[in-house]
């Protein structure tokens, strides 16, 4: 069968298949009762074994590491865990639906942590919504840890509790609903627009959403040679300008909010998302799940082989194919069942792998531009098409090789503490990434990991 021969898949058997992931999350969270659990590193050849991973032998690493801080990375875990923090109050699309609820969310990254990076990963959720508390908390706990991933937390307080710690922690310390989704983005942004044949720095773009993932998908888009002038960022109250008077007032507050007031929206546009979007390029919308939050007829009023990310979870803001029977040329959302899944997922597990293994201090925007180029250019090898702009996370190669372009930043910035080639970086995180998944196989293979029930 050709590819015009394919049998076409109606607007009811694709929305069937969209509801598919929950009922198979609310039938086997329960079956497994958790995602991740405790594993040993160490040989145990015997209970005599004992004596040198706990007391008496115990004693001479820590002694050992009184004397030199730093060894704590050659003799522990250390170098190779991270927790992911968060206090459950913007969780996924869900919003403020606590730390209890939050919990199988951040298990779920810590099971993406280790099977896409071979990263040890804790989930940590905190009964608290003070900023300082939780900047307190995690500066805390961060003897144990090489890393810290900052999750679902909402705004504007996410911005301080990430730039503080950013400040005082001496572990990298990354919000990867901030860097984590921009990096990624701007992947994506870059081969659609390749797609499409337009210049970056000429584009309209229009950002559906001013929360903590576009304010940082603007900041890195910028960066990469977007003009902010020709660009729109809409809250929930409407186009950002100099015009809004809400947020001049409160600008201690929403500090970079009213900073894209300043730099954006040079024809001064008033209005919602329908008056954005006219005549822009592309939309990149982080906001409100939909569908309906994007109308198709507002795409339509979108220039002429219009880019739309509709990367809202649970559900993007329009369907696919509604955008593209709007005109849209490239269509991405933020789930793995439609074309051109526009995920963090394909960030942070290499992203951190790379910045563990060169010891980083801290993870640059200019360390998470040189991840959305790797990944942009994999992509690019792979063919470019309007619905393969970004490497699957089946493609596990793209995680060492972003591993590897995110630590030669580091020592490019001098940053990093462990210095290494690219190619030792791409066989080491290759080597450790591959572990990961074989000891998972192993373990479903001897049943140690149970396979799933079937479907009654």
């Amino acid at each position: 069968m050709t590819q015009t021969d394919k049998p076409l898949v109606t607007k009811e058997e694709l929305l069937e298949r969209a509801k598919k992931p929950a009922a198979d999350a609310m039938r086997l969270h329960p079956f497994y009762r958790g995602k991740i659990q405790t594993a040993l590193r160490a040989s145990v050849r015997s209970i005599d074994d004992f004596a040198i991973w706990y007391t008496p032998g115990v004693a001479a690493p820590c002694r050992a590491i009184a004397k030199e801080p730093d060894l704590v990375y050659e003799y522990t875990s250390k170098w190779n865990t991270v927790a992911v923090i968060s206090d459950g109050t913007r969780v996924l699309g869900l919003g403020d639906i606590g730390p209890k609820a939050g919990l199988p969310v951040m298990e779920g990254k810590a099971l993406l942590f280790k099977y896409l990076g071979g990263v040890d990963c804790v989930p940590i959720m905190l009964d608290t919504k003070d900023p300082d508390k939780i900047i307190d908390t995690v500066l805390t706990l961060q003897p144990s840890f090489g890393g810290i991933n900052l999750e679902d937390i909402s705004q504007p307080k996410c911005f301080r509790i990430l730039d503080t710690l950013r400040e005082r922690a001496e572990i990298p310390v990354w919000h990867d609903d901030q860097q984590g989704t921009a990096s990624v983005t701007l992947a994506g942004l870059i081969n659609a627009a390749k797609i499409v044949g337009k210049k970056l720095e000429d584009m309209k773009i229009v950002f559906v959403g001013s929360g903590a993932s576009n304010v940082a998908c603007s900041r890195l888009i910028f960066a990469y040679g977007a003009d902010p002038g020709k660009c729109l960022m809409v809250d929930s109250k409407g186009i950002l300008g100099k015009h809004r008077k809400d947020l001049a007032l409160r600008k201690a507050e929403y500090v970079q909010k009213w900073r894209l007031c300043q730099i954006t929206n040079d024809e001064e546009r008033e209005g919602g998302i329908a008056e954005a979007l006219k005549g822009a390029d592309a939309v990149i919308a982080l906001s409100k799940p939909g569908p309906g939050t994007i109308k198709p007829e507002w795409v339509r009023a979108m220039a002429k082989d219009a880019i739309v990310f509709a990367a809202a979870n649970p559900i993007p803001e329009i369907w696919p194919w509604e955008a593209k029977e709007a005109g849209a040329a490239v269509v991405a959302t933020g789930r793995s069942d439609f074309p051109n899944q526009v995920n963090n997922s394909l960030g942070f597990p290499g992203i951190f792998r790379g910045a563990l293994d060169v010891r980083a201090r801290t993870i640059t925007d200019e360390m998470a531009i040189a991840a959305s180029e790797s990944l942009a250019a994999m992509a690019e090898e792979q063919g470019l098409d309007p619905e393969h702009i970004l490497p699957t996370m089946d493609d596990w190669e793209v995680f060492p090789r972003e591993a590897a372009a995110v630590a030669m930043k580091a020592i490019e910035q001098g940053i990093a503490t462990v210095p290494c080639t690219y190619e030792e970086e791409l066989e080491r995180a290759s080597t450790i990434i591959k572990q990961a998944r074989d000891m998972t196989q192993l373990l479903m293979d001897e049943g140690f990991i149970p396979a799933p029930p079937e479907e009654e």
